[in-house]
């Protein structure tokens, strides 16, 4: 190894075997095992690869316009459409309780008896003092008449026939203030008979037989509530409400109007609410407080399903919006700002990055207000080997995508 040679490796293999071959007619052995391996190792850093890729695939949907009805899902919760405090209207002792608690009840059906021993016998006293005063018109009304007749003939004093047409007025005056103190002895009597105001469940009962109730107090006996139909309640945002207006008059939107949107419920434990309502009205004042508006709904509620006070969220139909932009959930990305984003293949071919503006969620489908249009290509598909600027190859959504080199990243988040 006296020898060293230091060798410039050749570009190619042609240059190899043109260059090896002399040297291995002069060179020792040594020196032509070093050629050998010195061919081998350039033998394998010789240019290669596949040959260039053509643009990725992409998966795409073309935005159409179409019409959807659009809806507001908000909190509430259901509130009676009637409901009464039962009280008694007269003093004394509660006799009897005539109906179950929670039950349903009508309307002038009797729920206590309070004990009408006493008003019984104010009620029998104002109609004997009626039946007096009646026996006493017709004595004073037919000494009026004789007196009448006298006096015509100058037989009787001016003076005494004055007296008795007086004595009849007030005996007929009389007989009316007994009518009235006997209709007031029936009230009394017929409130001892506590009846239901209004049909509708009834309540826990606050009292039981033998107790002692007074007229007008502050406590109720038991409560009736109307809850077939019921009402549900919920708030929704002024803003929100004015951003409807504004679609309604540019013609955007169609309302159907209170009394007319239709409304379904979502229970507390997630399912859904088999009968459907409709939207009774709206408020016409802001919540200073929370800015939301009330909104009130109602609901048939044969079975009783919904209780007062029941937490539901009620999906309101606000209008139709005839010619929404839909774009797949899966084609719409998110900045690092949170604003949502999209990629389309533009005219000449290349992805283009879009701004937009959704304002709710449609089943799988964000409706989209600004940022895309009809006829728009929406890239759904292969996203993450695209970057905007780059040309692409647009096919339908659906099909199967050709696997191209290492993936890429537009620097966007979901």
């Amino acid at each position: 190894m006296n020898n060293l040679i230091f060798i410039r490796y050749p570009a190619n293999l042609a240059a190899v075997g043109a260059w090896i071959g002399p040297l291995m007619k002069k060179s020792n052995n040594a020196i032509r095992i070093l050629a050998c391996v010195s061919a081998l190792i350039m033998a394998g850093c010789g240019p290669s690869g596949p040959p260039p890729m053509g643009p990725p695939e992409v998966g795409i949907v073309v935005m159409r316009p179409q019409a959807v009805t659009l809806t507001a899902e908000l909190a509430g919760r259901t509130n009676p459409t009637a409901i009464s405090d039962v009280r008694p209207q007269v003093n004394g002792i509660i006799k009897a309780r005539l109906f179950k608690e929670g039950s349903n009840v009508q309307a002038g059906e009797i729920l206590y008896l309070i004990d009408p021993a006493p008003y019984q016998a104010a009620f029998d006293s104002a109609k004997a003092q009626l039946a007096n005063a009646r026996a006493n018109l017709v004595t004073t009304e037919l000494k009026a008449q004789r007196y009448a007749a006298l006096v015509k003939s100058d037989a009787l004093a001016r003076q005494t026939y004055d007296d008795a047409l007086a004595a009849y007025r007030q005996a007929a005056a009389t007989v009316s203030e007994q009518k009235a103190n006997l209709e007031s002895a029936a009230i009394n009597l017929a409130y001892t008979r506590v009846k239901a105001p209004i049909s509708g469940r009834v309540g826990v009962s606050t009292v039981t037989p033998g107790a002692l109730v007074t007229a007008s107090q502050t406590t109720a006996l038991t409560t009736v509530q109307t809850l077939d139909p019921i009402y549900v309640d919920v708030a929704q945002s002024s803003a929100e409400l004015l951003q409807l207006k504004h679609a309604i008059s540019r013609g955007n939107v169609r309302n159907e109007g209170p009394g007319l949107a239709e409304v379904t419920l979502k229970l507390e434990d997630g399912t859904s609410y088999a009968q459907k309502g409709r939207l009774e009205v709206t408020d016409v004042t802001v919540d200073p407080n929370t800015g939301a508006i009330l909104l009130r709904a109602i609901f048939p509620n044969p079975d009783g399903v919904l209780l007062p006070g029941m937490y539901v969220r009620a999906v309101v139909a606000k209008g139709m919006d005839r010619n929404a932009i839909l774009a797949p959930q899966q084609g719409v990305t998110r900045n690092e700002k949170g604003d949502p984003t999209a990629m389309i293949v533009n005219a000449k071919g290349k992805a283009e990055m879009r701004d937009l503006t959704v304002s709710q969620a449609i089943g799988d489908k964000w409706l989209v207000t600004s940022g895309l249009k009809a006829g728009d290509r929406l890239i759904v598909e292969g996203l993450q080997r695209v970057q905007p600027g780059i040309a692409v190859k647009a096919v339908p959504a659906g099909s199967r995508p050709q696997q191209q080199g290492a993936p890429t990243s537009h620097g966007q988040s979901g």
